[in-house]
């Protein structure tokens, strides 16, 4: 496999590892609907997440009560929206793994950046 293989798998599983984390850190800072949320994250980063991965996602933390839904009618007489937020145990859990990661970022940079 190429070095361009290589990095590109290797960015792709590190995206998809860090997608759940970074669902939860937006929606503890505001309720949002799907395509918000997906807006959100790819814009102004190298983050890219799907619209094929995103709403997956946004089911199987809805079904783990990590976080809620309610729909709402959008204004103009268009579609409905899906909005999500927090729930309690999303609330939790973000504080987990907002503690991992940064245990995480300061190991691995260590080891990258020759640290001990």
């Amino acid at each position: 496999m190429q070095d361009k293989d290589l990095l590109t798998a290797w960015k792709s599983q590190l995206r998809k590892g860090a997608a759940e984390l970074a669902v939860l850190a937006y929606l503890g800072r505001r309720e949002a609907y799907g395509l918000e949320i997906l807006n959100a994250l790819s814009r102004g980063s190298s983050f890219e997440v799907s619209e094929g991965s995103i709403y997956p996602l946004l089911k199987r933390l809805e079904k783990a009560g990590k976080i809620e839904s309610r729909w709402v009618e959008a204004e103009d007489g268009g579609s409905r929206r899906k909005y999500y937020k927090l729930s309690a145990d999303g609330e939790r859990l973000l504080g987990l793994m907002t503690s991992e990661w940064h245990g995480f970022q300061r190991d691995l940079s260590n080891m990258v950046d020759g640290g001990q």
